[in-house]
């Protein structure tokens, strides 16, 4: 009589007590990432770039502001050997016009200097949105400063006296809140993040590591 005949054993798999072996350096998909964008010397140099570009701009924005603000009236008067300086219509709004001519004008330039940076380099970045920033900030203190030397003279007692009393001259080109300067800068960065948000690169997802495959314990092949 002979013995019953057993089936064989499994073959014996360890693959679960086998620790998985990382796929070699440089393969494409697992554990590699290649370098987001061009390097941080050439981001650097670009945003050093729109810097200057975008501060350069203040020139514009200095001669606009200087053509386009209203003239705020003054008059001069000599009492008692001493010249005195007052506003020819105290009621009037032009002070307000200035401010106002100037934070306008800062908004535009802050829309399409956001817009121009955008569509030259639509990958965004930290150095980018600094130098948007950076380079608004010193456009718009560079208007000011221009404004105000292509302006009336700020002497106003030596201009009083040049027009003689009781003429009507301008006042000197001045900002009255400061905050106005901010006006570029600030539109600018909104402008680019939001321009950047909506129609920017996305980042691709990086690919997960194929799973083990499942094998039939009495050694058939995988379907």
């Amino acid at each position: 009589m002979t013995a019953p005949l057993t089936p064989p054993p499994p073959p014996h798999d360890d693959s679960a007590h086998q620790v998985r072996q990382a796929p070699p350096a440089g393969a494409p998909g697992v554990g590699t990432y290649e370098q987001d964008g061009p390097g941080m010397k050439t981001e650097l140099r670009e945003a050093a770039v729109i810097t200057v570009a975008v501060a350069l701009g203040g020139v514009l924005l200095g001669l606009l502001w200087w053509w386009l603000a209203p003239h705020v009236p003054l008059v001069g008067d000599e009492i008692d050997k001493s010249w005195v300086v007052y506003l020819k219509d105290s009621e009037g709004e032009q002070a307000i016009g200035v401010d106002g001519t100037f934070t306008l004008l800062a908004l535009g330039f802050g829309l399409v200097s956001g817009l121009i940076v955008f569509l030259l380099r639509r990958r965004g970045g930290v150095p980018l949105v600094v130098a948007l920033g950076v380079g608004a900030l010193l456009g718009s203190l560079l208007a000011w400063w221009l404004g105000m030397t292509l302006g009336p003279t700020s002497d106003v007692i030596a201009h009083a006296k040049a027009a003689g009393k009781g003429v009507t001259f301008s006042a000197p080109l001045k900002l009255g809140a400061k905050g106005a300067l901010l006006a570029w800068p600030l539109a600018a960065l909104v402008v680019h993040l939001g321009l950047t948000a909506l129609f920017g690169p996305r980042d691709p997802e990086p690919p997960y590591p194929p799973g083990p495959v499942a094998r039939d314990p009495y050694g058939a092949p995988p379907a």
